[in-house]
């Protein structure tokens, strides 16, 4: 039986999940964090996730301490709020997955369930470059590692509207499973490399693989708005497997996507001043162009 630990007081119902989500586990829940400590040096865990009311700084020293107790532990953050230096600090000590709170029920109970489901799991997330308004990474190229890449991003993206949020996610997690699957055949011993960048106007991501590249015009390749289907035959006769929508989805949720020439780099931007719910602001005076970090104040309010 797989053993979970939660650092406790924790408001189950509040959330919105429950002990029993999660089959075939035993859930411990401590009092507190002093207590979750004892427990980590007396017991070995499968899981920890932390409270969501302390603050992420101090959820983030529990998982310091887990990590150095139980090396294999895989740790689910939840915190009141996540800044980019929180998420930064968690992917540099292979966090599992995070979540600022209010949270999906559903994405943190899938979430918790992948979590006690990698047994021998190796991380598959290196950072290169990290600062609060551009990140770069180098990913293994698995399935499970571009789920918890998603679950990143979104936290990152946090201060925009919830759909253009989704979106952003969305077309993220496409791109990024794309150039795994094409570009580097699933295989885990290659990696691919992620950026993420957010500016005043604009949240940017980079994706480059290792692979040939295609060409993102290529008729017959792939669907497109006037034809959306047509192309599943010429796939099936060169033997491809069904597919070819990720590109009109992903040209769909975004505002730009470019790709280089050979067709192994692509961009996606987003720009904020088209999201669906934007505040007007005051217009700031002519000067010199800003970077703001993803999880500021000022960067919510762009």
């Amino acid at each position: 039986m797989r053993q979970m630990l939660v650092v406790g007081p924790f408001p189950w119902k509040a959330i919105g999940v429950s002990p029993d989500d999660w089959k075939n586990v035993q859930v411990d829940e401590s009092f507190g964090e002093a207590d979750a400590g004892r427990r980590l040096r007396a017991r070995a865990y499968d899981v920890i996730v932390t409270s969501p009311v302390t603050p992420a700084a101090r959820d983030l020293a529990i998982v310091i301490e887990a990590r150095e107790q139980q090396p294999g532990i895989r740790t689910v953050v939840l915190a009141p709020e996540l800044t980019a230096a929180d998420i930064i600090t968690a992917l540099r000590n292979e966090v599992y997955a995070c979540f600022a709170m209010p949270v999906v029920a559903d994405d943190l109970r899938e979430s918790i369930a992948a979590a006690l489901d990698a047994d021998q799991w190796k991380n598959g997330i290196e950072v290169i470059s990290a600062s609060p308004d551009w990140i770069t990474l180098r990913v293994a190229c698995r399935r499970t590692t571009a789920d918890r890449m998603t679950r990143y991003v979104t936290e990152l993206a946090s201060g925009i509207p919830s759909l253009d949020r989704n979106d952003l996610s969305t077309a993220f997690r496409e791109v990024l499973l794309n150039a795994m699957e094409h570009g580097a055949g699933f295989d885990a011993g290659k990696v691919i490399e992620v950026a993420a960048v957010r500016t005043v106007r604009a949240i940017v991501y980079y994706f480059k693989d290792p692979g040939p590249g295609f060409n993102p015009k290529a008729p017959g390749l792939v669907a497109t708005e006037d034809d959306p289907l047509s192309h599943l035959t010429y796939r099936e006769a060169e033997g491809k497997r069904p597919g070819g929508f990720g590109m009109l989805l992903t040209a769909k949720l975004v505002d730009e996507v470019h790709y280089n020439e050979r067709g192994n780099e692509v961009f996606l931007v987003k720009h904020l001043d088209k999201l669906k719910s934007k505040k007007r602001t005051a217009s700031r005076p002519a000067g010199r162009k800003r970077v703001l970090p993803f999880g500021s104040p000022k960067a919510r309010k762009a």
